[in-house]
């Protein structure tokens, strides 16, 4: 594929920045409990199945009770909307094995319930309704229903698993279901491959070019044949990273709904997180857990309504941005987003008298500098001294902040930016 289509393959991500994770499976019914006890594990609530070493028997049971009748597709990708996401990647089928949408291949799915509907079909007309890109999750190699899948090892013995006969019985089949019933699909979200076997990802990786060339395959599909790396869960990288990438995090300690996990972050952890990713050069995919009803957590959906509040002011300094060059200095009041002939300071921890921001080395020559919710124009000195070799530059703030959130300064340069090299100062 030459490098020109995949650049508009890879379009719509890098415009997007932001995307909604939705994990949301028969665990949710459990949140975190098995038979009145709490399954305390590592992973998170969806993992409640395997580290709670539930047998295959016990656990479908809880299909025939799961009716989520509050779940609403609409309402759901509304709120997405109102959050500032730009795209939704949804659970099809998590490491438990079960469909959350009509599938043909097993009938370990949703309309084998009292729920009877198919998610999967509503949150794809509804996506496409509101202009938000559909994207799908989808486990490749864990299934711990099935004989054959990766990870259950207490109902099945190991050495007897047949991973290809699984493959070509259930998972590829399936990733086919997807691509081709339910329009189009921004990107198949792969994970955990553990040890799959590189011709099976192949494989895998071929049939959703086959079926929609213009999907986008995650990084952990493995082997390299991704679209874009997907970092580590919960993980910022320390420094800028060129390529395309994505982090995928929690607004809680875990992925699935707990009834106990009330950890949230604030709205204000989230922005520094969106700026944080972003200035480096990826997409934050930021994850919620609906409940057994269907219901996104309350607490979830007022945090993520601040964080659309600020976006819907901000945006222009998140969506469409593109890779910060590492600064020579951490900047202790937040950071720093960027496009051609501008970049964005987040002021996230607003300074006291003289309200003043500063970037030291900065070469790059500075033209004007406004705030960005407000137009106002403020006053800025940058300026070389010789004797330390070291540039400066100082914007000068209002006595209060625009955003309690993040107060962002927009500064256009005349080129693009560039930096004294510490590494170059200190050498000699």
């Amino acid at each position: 594929m030459g490098e020109h289509t995949q650049d508009n393959k890879m379009a719509w991500f890098r415009q997007a920045r932001y995307g909604i994770f939705i994990h949301w499976g028969l665990y949710a019914q459990l949140g975190g409990f098995w038979k009145g006890e709490r399954v305390s594990a590592f992973d998170g609530a969806e993992w409640i199945m395997r580290d709670g070493q539930i047998p295959v028997e016990e656990y479908r049971q809880i299909a025939k009770e799961f009716n989520p009748v509050d779940f609403d597709a609409e309402e759901i990708v509304d709120r997405v909307v109102q959050y500032g996401g730009k795209y939704l990647c949804f659970t099809a089928k998590h490491h438990d094995g079960f469909a959350m949408y009509d599938s043909k291949v097993s009938d370990y799915n949703i309309m084998h319930t009292p729920f009877g509907r198919d998610v999967v079909k509503e949150l794809a007309e509804a996506c496409q309704k509101r202009g938000i890109v559909f994207c799908l999750y989808y486990s490749q190699m864990q299934d711990w229903e099935d004989p054959d899948g990766d990870g259950n090892t207490w109902d099945y013995d190991k050495e007897k698993k047949d991973f290809q006969a699984y493959f070509y019985r259930k998972a590829r089949p399936q990733v086919e279901e997807l691509l081709t019933n339910y329009g189009k699909i921004g990107m198949i979200w792969f994970d955990t491959p553990y040890d799959m076997p590189r011709d099976l990802s192949d494989e895998l990786a071929q049939l959703v070019h086959d079926l929609q060339p213009e999907c986008l395959i995650s990084g952990r599909i493995g082997y390299g044949l991704g679209d874009f790396r997907e970092m580590n869960d919960n993980n910022i990288p320390h420094n800028a990273f060129m390529e395309d990438w994505e982090s995928p995090m929690t607004l809680n300690n875990t992925w699935g709904y707990s009834r106990v996990d009330h950890h949230w972050k604030s709205a204000s952890q989230v922005v520094r997180m969106l700026v944080n990713v972003v200035g480096k050069g990826g997409n934050l995919l930021l994850n919620i857990g609906p409940d057994g009803r269907g219901q996104i957590p309350q607490e979830s959906h007022e945090i993520l309504l601040q964080v659309g509040k600020f976006l819907e002011k901000n945006g222009e300094s998140i969506y469409g941005a593109i890779p910060m060059a590492d600064m020579p200095y951490e900047n202790q009041w937040g950071g720093c987003t960027g496009k051609p002939g501008r970049f964005y300071m987040h002021v996230l921890d607003y300074p006291d008298e003289p309200y003043e921001i500063r970037i030291y080395n900065l070469k790059t020559k500075v033209k004007r500098v406004t705030l960005l919710e407000t137009g106002e124009e403020l006053k800025f000195v940058q300026l070389y001294e010789i004797a330390r070799d070291e540039y400066r530059f100082r914007a000068f703030f209002p006595e209060k902040p625009v955003n309690a959130l993040d107060t962002v300064a927009v500064v256009e340069t005349e080129g693009p930016l560039e930096y004294h090299d510490l590494r170059t100062i200190y050498a000699k």
